[in-house]
């Protein structure tokens, strides 16, 4: 069964959400093809050639996706589908924008989020926020696939040799335009990539507290920081800091959850975590429930003791 993935980046760089992609389409059993499509991208073409397993780089370089709008991406990769058997792309803001309208394109079901491949057609993935696991199996002829990144191994980034192709660049999007784009900046590792993750929740009572406790405590770890759907919607922190079914889906070494409660659609999002820690007042938090390490006690008494500590 031979694969399309889509390859995530910024228009400069490869992001790490397409290595777990590429394993995942490796377990289809059949050659793997990356797509990239942007302007002015050869540098991410050939960082995506190196990648182990990879046997093609198909690359659209062109205006129409300088933005790499999902109207137009979506009717390159329909046209392009068929040479292959399956579609695959990062469950990313980005991947799942475009599969949808892939699937729709080939009036095909999709497969979101897979955490297995148990077979050619056959695939796991989460129901009921990630308290079920449900095998599926399509019937399709072809397959549109997303895949949690956090459930398969990264490719090495090294290794490979794949052949680089360009495709003809399709047309400007007639559906879509774009308008402009806040992306905020930080020296912090990115949220789904890092290693440690300090997640604040509600209990933070406000945006300044959140800054002066959590925010600190991942400078002297090195961590990223995170935080709940409720310390969100408050307006504590912006949308791209949310852990949960409705976020991000992390699971780094370490995850601390400061005053979180441990809501379903937050646990979702965090629980593969190799090992997570829990500060909450209230013992009874579900929170605890999953927690590897547990504190009871006030968060604004316990954080600044802890950061003073390392």
């Amino acid at each position: 069964m031979t694969a399309l993935v889509l390859v995530e980046h910024d228009g400069g760089a490869l992001k790490d959400a397409t290595l777990p992609a590429v394993t995942a389409a490796t377990k289809l059993g059949g050659d793997v093809h990356l797509l990239v499509a942007g302007e002015g991208v050869g540098a991410v073409a050939e960082a995506a050639a190196k990648i182990a397993g990879v046997a093609k780089v198909l690359v659209a370089d062109g205006a129409p996706y300088v933005h790499q709008l999902p109207e137009a991406v979506a009717p390159l990769v329909v046209g392009l589908m068929g040479d292959f058997d399956a579609f695959v792309a990062p469950a990313t803001s980005r991947g799942k924008n475009v599969a949808p309208r892939v699937a729709a394109l080939l009036d095909v079901m999709q497969l979101s989020e897979i955490l297995s491949v148990e077979g050619p057609d056959s695939f796991t993935r989460p129901i009921y926020a990630g308290n079920a696991i449900a095998t599926v199996q399509s019937t399709d002829a072809k397959k549109v696939i997303t895949v949690r990144g956090t459930a398969f191994e990264k490719a090495a980034t090294e290794g490979g040799s794949a052949e680089i192709a360009a495709v003809a660049a399709g047309e400007e999007a007639a559906t879509a335009r774009f308008v402009s784009a806040e992306v905020s900046k930080s020296e912090r590792p990115e949220l789904t990539g890092a290693k440690i993750v300090v997640s604040g929740g509600r209990a933070l009572q406000n945006g300044e507290n959140f800054s002066s406790l959590i925010e600190p405590l991942a400078d002297k770890l090195g961590a990223a920081v995170g935080a709940s759907r409720a310390a969100v919607d408050a307006g504590y922190v912006p949308n791209d800091y949310q852990v949960g079914q409705t976020g991000k889906i992390v699971a780094p070494e370490v995850y601390i959850a400061i005053g979180i409660s441990g809501a379903i659609q937050h646990l979702a999002g965090m629980k593969d975590s190799k090992v997570i820690v829990a500060i909450n007042k209230d013992e009874d938090a579900p929170i605890f429930q999953v927690a590897d390490v547990g504190l009871v006690g006030d968060l604004f008494k316990v954080v600044p003791e802890l950061t003073e500590k390392l």
